[in-house]
């Protein structure tokens, strides 16, 4: 599904990718975990193809076409969605309004009729519901007035709505508590199918104690360093990144 070959890249004159190289076959989940600076936020940034984050050299394919000649909304119409670290909030824009638009672009790039409103309606609040989203929350502003866990709600909701092929969450247990983390849980393993990859960066073992990855990488200085099963997540825990040969985590 994904296939990423040598990457480099830089970001405000700073080299942060250097040489990495990472493949994700359909079905599997994969975690990447490291230090602060090495570069998680880039990658998952320059996949989905934000301004800014430009690729110096390397190959990176999905689905067997050119990733980063797409434009960012066409890599979006493929399958590619990116949950965000920190969600932004979009100032008159209701997030239904969003909701809808966004399903409904995606649905007509797949072939399909766009949804109606009643249609549209009633699927948003069977998906909201999974991810114990209250009604009166999808008449706000997409993600204004909202707490650090109810933007990762949301950010779930978009996920179940759109059922990208590649879902990459950035940190996706950010600040959140018990509840809330297993909300997003819930909501990743419930997605999880043979057609459906996860790409899940993360500071912590504590979401992968809900989610088990099929691989987990370890990152540090702009590539991945070392990978394996969930049992490397379980090890990083027990004794920190000098058991990795990493000195510091920053």
């Amino acid at each position: 599904m994904l296939e990423i070959q040598g990457l480099h890249a830089e970001l405000d004159g700073k080299q942060v990718l250097k040489g990495l190289d990472l493949t994700i076959k359909a079905g599997e989940v994969h975690a990447i975990m490291g230090p602060n600076g090495t570069g998680k936020s880039t990658l998952s940034h320059l996949l989905a193809g934000r301004m800014g984050y430009v690729a110096q050299q390397g190959s990176v394919m999905f689905h067997g076409e050119d990733l980063l000649a797409m434009a960012t909304y066409e890599r979006a119409r493929a399958g590619l969605f990116l949950a965000f670290q920190y969600p932004v909030e979009i100032a008159g824009v209701t997030t239904m309004n969003f909701l809808k638009s966004a399903l409904n672009a995606v649905r007509t790039h797949r072939g399909l009729e766009p949804l109606d409103a009643p249609s549209f309606l009633k699927l948003v609040r069977e998906k909201a519901r999974a991810v114990q989203m209250d009604d009166a929350m999808l008449k706000r502003g997409v993600n204004q007035g909202f707490s650090g866990g109810e933007k990762k709600r949301l950010e779930m909701l978009q996920m179940l709505l759109l059922e990208p092929s590649l879902a990459i969450l950035d940190e996706p247990d950010s600040g959140l508590d018990v509840d809330a983390l297993r909300v997003v849980a819930d909501a990743i393993n419930s997605q999880r199918e043979a057609k459906r990859s996860f790409l899940i960066i993360t500071h912590y073992q504590r979401l992968l104690d809900y989610v088990t990855p099929d691989v987990v990488h370890i990152m540090n200085n702009g590539r991945i360093v070392q990978s394996g099963g969930a049992e490397l997540a379980q090890q990083l825990e027990r004794e920190g990144y000098q058991s990795f040969g990493i000195a510091e985590a920053a």
